[in-house]
């Protein structure tokens, strides 16, 4: 299986959703389009952040981003 993202939006709250997922034990890989335009010496705009999980791990969490997603 493959990477599938969950979430696309803010470093902040990127951050925080990560955080709460891997309070389950669920490995998140974080993508930072801020970061490689910085680095690349061009800017970025919009939902710069993303978050992917495991396919097979999607089930463990989907509870976990609806609530992150509902108190927002």
């Amino acid at each position: 299986m493959g990477l599938m993202k969950v979430f696309s939006g803010s470093e902040i709250l990127a951050i925080a959703l990560k955080e709460k997922i891997e309070e389950i034990g669920v490995d998140v890989v974080q993508k930072d389009n801020i970061q490689s335009a910085r680095l690349a010496g061009f800017g970025s705009y919009g939902q710069a952040v993303e978050l992917f999980v495991q396919e097979t791990e999607f089930g463990k969490i989907h509870k976990i981003i609806e609530d992150f997603k509902m108190n927002l």
